[in-house]
């Protein structure tokens, strides 16, 4: 279903003389600058019920009306599937997505993704870009994520991550021995070769940072916590590897399973058995957008994590 906006707003003194999509993006904050183009071009942003340019100046006093009506933006089907809810209200719903799903239909995942349980689960939501989803979490990583239910939300918590104030905290298994915690700044691009990775490249990345932190020292492998101040694509996996403490279970970053000297048969399987990255998404901080005060979430760790943590800390006593 299309979502209906109806707003109003009058030019107040002190902005007189500016542009109309100035002006708009001031009176009309919920919404992005390139949206209310749009809707000045289409003529349902008006100036005392006429359509105008955007680079019209305006005069205090006069009134801006915008009647705009936001088609779907999705054509993905809806699928009825079991959501693990954490809270939701008239902007936001966030969620604790299991490992082994899909965020968003792509090459090979046109349906079963949390996009098309979403469009289920809130038919409203195919109204916003990518039904609500500003962040992912990959197929195999489990935890914590926001949704934005209308398009005001959506232009809020995009302006949110892009001005890193979001707060995304994660907690990893990964091999080696860690002193403490430490900053990997590592700019991180496709890798250049295989297609399908991303890597940490000296000319053409993107920047991207991540902050981490010793949990707990075992006597091959550390569980540590991770802490996003950018949100490239596989950020957390690909700077492990880098700093040479790969995620276990990773099967596209940290190669055959490390098997330590020595270690107990029931540890061997439960290395060789994980079968995604030791990877979740545990705590989520941000501004609510509708009243502006800091919100958070947490999930626990789950059930396989715990288990092989236990593994772990099991052959340390031994």
């Amino acid at each position: 279903m299309a979502e209906t906006i109806e707003l109003t707003a009058t030019v107040p003194e002190g902005l007189e003389g500016s542009r109309l999509d100035q002006i708009a993006a001031q009176l009309f904050p919920d919404y992005s600058r390139a949206r209310l183009q749009i809707w000045i071009k289409s003529g349902e942003l008006t100036v005392d019920g006429e359509a105008k340019k955007s680079r019209e100046k305006l005069q205090s006093g006069e009134l801006l009306e915008l009647r705009a009506v936001v088609e779907d933006e999705e054509r993905w089907d809806a699928e009825s599937m079991d959501l693990d809810i954490v809270y939701e209200d008239e902007a936001l719903l966030v969620v604790n997505k299991p490992a082994g799903l899909v965020v968003h239909p792509g090459s090979g995942n046109a349906s079963g993704t949390l996009l098309n349980a979403l469009l289920a689960h809130l038919p409203d939501i195919a109204s916003v870009p990518r039904a609500g989803i500003v962040h992912r979490l990959d197929k195999d990583t489990s935890g914590i994520m926001v949704v934005a239910k209308t398009l005001a939300a959506q232009n809020s918590l995009v302006n949110q991550l892009q001005a890193r104030t979001v707060s995304r905290v994660y907690e990893a298994v990964v091999f080696g021995s860690l002193t403490g915690g430490g900053v990997v700044r590592a700019d991180i691009g496709r890798h250049p070769r295989q297609r399908t990775k991303m890597a940490v490249l000296a000319i053409g990345g993107k920047e991207a940072t991540t902050h981490y932190r010793l949990i707990k020292r075992f006597n091959n492998h550390c569980h540590i916590r991770c802490m996003l101040e950018t949100g490239r694509t596989h950020q957390i996996r690909v700077h492990m590897a880098h700093i040479k403490h790969a995620l276990v279970g990773d099967p596209v970053y940290a190669g055959r399973p490390r098997i330590p000297k020595g270690a107990s048969e029931e540890l061997i399987n439960g290395l060789r058995g994980f079968g995604r990255q030791a990877l979740h998404a545990r705590k989520l901080s941000l501004i609510h957008p509708l009243s502006n005060e800091e919100v958070s979430w947490e999930i626990p760790l789950v059930d396989d994590m715990v288990k092989l943590i236990a593994l772990l800390a099991a052959e340390d006593s031994e």
